[in-house]
């Protein structure tokens, strides 16, 4: 269970509090390891969780599926169903965690919920989606939020997201984030469909001009923070999801780009310190090394030595008995920016 959350800046400014800045929930991606990483870069993020299955909630390990550090807040927890019933209680059931948002999910394209029929299979059934978030609404005092595709397959994407987003405002959610593709569940793969589906943000900004007092969010091809927050202003939060998870680095940039703060440069050795610490209590508690490091490879993109720093922790992590300074010795191998030091 989570302790008391941290009051990082982020945590202090939610929908209606100005732009937001938010790393998307990425399945198998963005789990607590991650999130705890990605909070050392910012304080300014939002960051999901991968999607959890309601009846997973329901039925499983609830401290592994929805357990997490205080410090990684503000977190939101996003969930996959289709049942109002059960999402209402897994809703409940993740508010008591302590996640500060709960998000539906609409725009999953994979086998998997496909044959749940929830994810992107819902914006066909936009009333359902009503019914399902506002149950989840009834269920919890944080915000209720979703998350969705403009359209999938045949769809025209005017009618469908339209439809979509007025069920979520009569079920009184807070934020429509959108994910500016289509998701073609016949005929494209769930890689396939984060890439060949044209990007259409212009379809995104006209939700926003058509729903001027909903918070809209913008997903989707964003390949850096600039490119990101050059879009406020026509939306009201962006999210990014492997661009960030490629280049964690750019996280630093959230608070100048979107929030208007002065850019500082990242303490490296104070946060792999605090990494080589987290991850000893991972160890320390029967986890492996590399199910941290996994999600640090990119911290050095475009540095002196990033191969190198990947290579180490890709060769040695994945070891029964890898240590956490393994941690240090592959940031040995980094030539830092002038001014920056290696040392621990």
């Amino acid at each position: 269970m989570t302790s008391e959350a941290l009051e990082t800046p982020a945590a202090r400014r939610l929908y209606g509090q100005g732009p937001i800045f938010a790393v998307a929930p990425m399945i198998d991606w963005t789990d607590r390891h991650c999130r705890f990483f990605h909070r050392l870069l910012s304080a300014d993020a939002l960051l999901y969780t991968e999607m959890v299955v309601a009846d997973a909630i329901l039925h499983g390990d609830r401290e592994r599926l929805l357990g997490f550090d205080a410090a990684e807040q503000p977190v939101a927890l996003q969930i996959g169903g289709s049942d109002p019933g059960k999402l209402a209680e897994a809703a409940r059931i993740g508010a008591g965690f302590g996640y500060r948002e709960i998000n539906l999910n609409v725009g999953c394209p994979s086998d998997r919920v496909q044959s749940g029929a929830f994810g992107a299979c819902l914006m066909r059934e936009p009333e359902l989606v009503g019914r399902c978030l506002a149950a989840m609404r009834e269920a919890v005092d944080v915000p209720v939020t979703v998350k969705c595709r403009i359209g999938v397959d045949e769809q025209d994407p005017e009618p469908a997201l339209d439809a979509l987003a007025d069920c979520s405002v009569d079920a009184g959610v807070s934020a429509i984030w959108v994910h500016a593709r289509k998701a073609w569940l016949q005929g494209l793969s769930p890689k396939e469909n984060r890439d060949i589906p044209p990007l259409d943000y212009e379809r995104v900004f006209r939700l926003k001009q058509r729903l001027p007092s909903m918070f809209v969010g913008l997903n989707g091809g964003l390949a850096t923070v600039a490119d990101a927050a050059s879009h406020l202003g026509r939306v009201d939060g962006v999210m990014m999801g492997r661009g960030i998870y490629a280049d964690p680095a750019g996280l630093a940039e959230v608070g100048p780009f979107v929030h208007g703060r002065a850019r500082e440069a990242i303490d490296y050795p104070a946060v792999l310190g605090s990494m080589v610490d987290y991850s000893g209590r991972h160890v320390a508690r029967g986890g492996r090394l590399g199910q941290v490091t996994r999600h640090m490879l990119g911290l050095f993109t475009g540095l002196p030595g990033a191969r190198r720093w990947r290579q180490v922790l890709s060769e040695g992590a994945p070891r029964a008995d890898a240590r956490p300074e393994l941690i240090l010795e592959a940031f040995a191998e980094v030539e830092l920016p002038t001014g920056q030091s290696a040392a621990a």
